[in-house]
């Protein structure tokens, strides 16, 4: 039946350091981009901000950009935080990430009353059995226009599109496993070059109708680097990101020169780990 629509969740990783409107706008134009189709439903937006043994240069404390990112979402009615991978010990490759919410909407915790007040398993659908992720098998009694489970879909752009590309960075199984069973939305303004991206990695072309680009056309050039670069000069970041978040960071002195040294010179996990890999 093409009337039903198809759940989606739209999960963006990241540093956030610091989250700014660049960062909630994405989730909004990744929404409306979906609603135009007709086809889809966008249910919920997840931030979730990189754990600290992720070893970014000037990446401060995961305690701190995850209450930002609560405090910049607080007035959404859809966009939350999740700080499950910010919590692990050590870093986590973005698939895992994609997992653990795939696996926590087809069997909620019922330890979780919140959850339990959503009813997010259908009535009729058995918990346990994980139907095919792109056509679930329709159950009697099934609200009649929702396909039963929602995927969940990386939200990115288009500089994380592209770091596919750095040597190491991404295991090419792991984007294989993302663009074939989740999928992509990129929001991206020079689209014409995420495309030619696109064409040039095999991977990326044979699933390419799994990867929703998204023409960002109020273009918005807000970058968490240049938020820093500003604060460390003591410039006005006001209107870039929201205003608790701009508070929070004045409050806390979050940024400045020795917090941008923070890191200096540690490779970064994935490559770490990457590179040991490759040697074993």
């Amino acid at each position: 039946d093409p009337d039903k629509k198809t759940e989606v969740v739209l999960l963006a990783c990241g540093s956030f350091n610091p989250i700014t409107n660049m960062h909630l706008r994405l989730f909004e134009l990744a929404k409306d981009y979906f609603h135009e189709t007709g086809k889809y439903k966008v249910i919920k937006g997840i931030i979730s901000p990189v754990g600290d043994a992720y070893k970014k240069k000037g990446l401060i404390s995961a305690n701190h950009r995850v209450t930002m990112a609560k405090l910049a979402t607080k007035n959404s009615d859809w966009v939350e935080v999740d700080d499950w991978e910010s919590s692990q010990s050590e870093w986590l490759e973005t698939l895992k990430v994609l997992r653990y919410h795939h696996q926590k909407l087809l069997s909620p915790d019922p330890t979780n009353s919140l959850q339990n007040a959503i009813p997010l398993s259908r009535p009729g659908r058995k918990r346990k059995q994980e139907p095919n992720r792109h056509e679930p098998v329709k159950k009697k009694n099934q609200s009649p226009d929702i396909k039963s489970v929602p995927q969940v879909k990386l939200l990115c752009g288009s500089d994380m599109l592209e770091s596919f590309g750095i040597p190491n960075l991404w295991k090419l199984e792991d984007i294989t496993e993302i663009v074939e069973n989740h999928g992509l939305v990129c929001i991206s303004r020079a689209g014409n070059s995420v495309q030619k991206f696109i064409y040039e990695s095999d991977v990326l072309w044979r699933h390419k109708n799994n990867i929703h680009l998204v023409e960002e056309w109020i273009t918005n050039d807000i970058s968490s680097t240049k938020i820093r670069r500003a604060l460390r000069r003591g410039q006005s970041i006001r209107y870039l990101v929201p205003d608790v978040v701009q508070a929070y960071i004045e409050k806390n002195n979050l940024y400045s020169p020795e917090s941008e040294d923070r890191n200096a010179g540690v490779v970064l996990a994935p490559l770490q780990k990457h590179a040991s890999d490759s040697k074993n």
